[in-house]
């Protein structure tokens, strides 16, 4: 029988070797040692916890190291890792049984020199009156960063563009899992009826007052194996992104653009706004992304959806659209819950990607009709993947405007913002951090 601490080991070094993401090795790890239950719920309560409080670990590892952290290897500092997340945040693992598995799980790995060392770090935490200590507050930046495990260029951003209050809400908000929602096709269902389909297979479902056709839900066990995902009855989709789709207001007999389409969500989404009735345009760079699209639509029954292979920033021509859905490739700062193995990273902040988001912007307005609307949008918290690049696109396109947005139940704006933009945050609508922005061709 598999070791649930092996399992969440191997995942962490792999993650941490070969830059893997955390849903797809551990996935694939579960799958591949069998491991159900409590131990699988074990396991990815553990490589979760690591991944978002890594930050923080290895402050506590400097505070008892005499080694200093960077000369410490890569197998010896996971197991350290591991060990404090069960003594400080798992309260259910008994110290001594903290300690033990992880002295063992060295001796396991042949880590014979490190046990040790591991073994002395860990007792010394169980025997300090205080496990560690936070950076004095005067350093605003870097006790944020430990405290909340995010890297200090974040801290400083999110502070400097979006408020102290704010930063420290969108921080607080990285810990623990992401809730999970639905969309309901409503090509083959309505609400009601997937409702009581979900709540027979064990499911928790839950309205989302602010759209019509959203669930929320818990207990699922792994979603693909449900009949009703089988069916095609649904599709997972944050409420970020179902908002998206909202604002662009697709219609039947629309055609559309979706320019940065994979995996499909927002184009299924907006399929079924249109009826299934129209041309919806899906493109992506890569053949193996499109063809999760192509699968994406046949399970749901969707017929109108054409894909097209295409570089958004310099690609061939697309037909004319009455609306244009501009998902960019941003920083992910808004999923960070969702990809915490990025967290640890002090490289988030790209100069790069704005200029390309902008070329893809400009080229995909060029197929909007007169009278035709656009929604610029990323997963990002950062003003100049965001409302900069809307601000410069308009001031450069005068027969381009921003279209008000108005906000929908439970929505709300963290910070001053124009009428035509709104930064989704976790704290003020419940949902992934994201950036939607509505114009117009007039």
């Amino acid at each position: 029988m598999a070791n649930p601490r092996d399992t969440a080991f191997s995942v962490l070094l792999k993650i941490e070797q070969d830059k893997a993401y955390s849903n797809i090795a551990l996935d694939s790890a579960l799958r591949g040692q069998g491991l159900g239950g409590v131990d699988s719920a074990f396991a990815t309560a553990l490589v979760y916890g690591v991944l978002e409080r890594q930050i923080t670990l290895d402050e506590i590892i400097r505070q008892y190291s005499k080694i200093p952290l960077r000369k410490i290897e890569i197998k010896t500092k996971i197991i350290l890792r591991m060990g404090l997340y069960q003594l400080l945040w798992m309260d259910k693992v008994p110290d001594s049984a903290a300690v033990n598995e992880s002295v063992n799980l060295a001796k396991r790995k042949k880590l014979h020199k490190s046990a040790g060392f591991i073994n002395g770090i860990l007792r010394s935490v169980t025997r300090a009156e205080q496990p560690y200590k936070l950076p004095d507050k005067a350093d605003r930046e870097r006790y944020y960063s430990v405290k909340y495990s995010v890297p200090k260029s974040l801290v400083k951003l999110w502070i400097s563009s979006y408020g102290e209050e704010n930063a420290v809400k969108l921080m607080e908000s990285l810990s623990g899992r992401p809730n999970l929602y639905a969309r309901v096709n409503t090509l083959k269902t309505d609400k009601a009826s997937l409702k009581a389909e979900l709540e027979a297979e064990g499911v928790e479902c839950g309205d989302v007052p602010m759209l019509e056709n959203a669930l929320k839900l818990s207990h699922t066990g792994a979603v693909e194996k449900l009949s009703a995902y089988k069916k095609g009855l649904f599709h997972v989709q944050d409420i970020s992104s179902q908002l998206c789709v909202d604002f662009l207001s697709p219609k039947p007999r629309d055609v559309m653009l979706d320019v940065c389409s994979a995996p499909g969500g927002k184009s299924f989404t907006a399929a079924q706004y249109m009826q299934n009735r129209g041309k919806l345009y899906a493109c992506d760079l890569y053949d193996h992304k499109l063809k999760l699209i192509s699968e994406g639509a046949q399970r749901l029954g969707i017929t109108m959806i054409l894909t097209s292979k295409r570089d958004g920033a310099a690609g061939l021509p697309l037909p004319d659209a009455d609306r244009i859905l501009c998902d960019v490739p941003c920083s992910g700062l808004g999923i960070l819950s969702r990809k915490p193995e990025i967290r640890s990273k002090e490289d988030l902040l790209s100069t790069d990607l704005p200029e390309l988001q902008y070329k893809i912007l400009c080229r995909s307005a060029e197929y909007l009709v007169h009278g035709g609307t656009l929604v610029y949008s990323t997963c990002t918290l950062n003003p100049a993947e965001n409302g900069d690049n809307v601000k410069r696109f308009l001031d450069e396109h005068p027969d381009f405007r921003g279209m008000p947005i108005t906000l929908p139940e439970g929505v709300s704006r963290a910070f001053d913002e124009n009428d035509y933009e709104i930064t989704l945050m976790p704290h003020t609508a419940g949902t992934d951090g994201f950036y939607i922005a509505l114009l117009a061709r007039v």
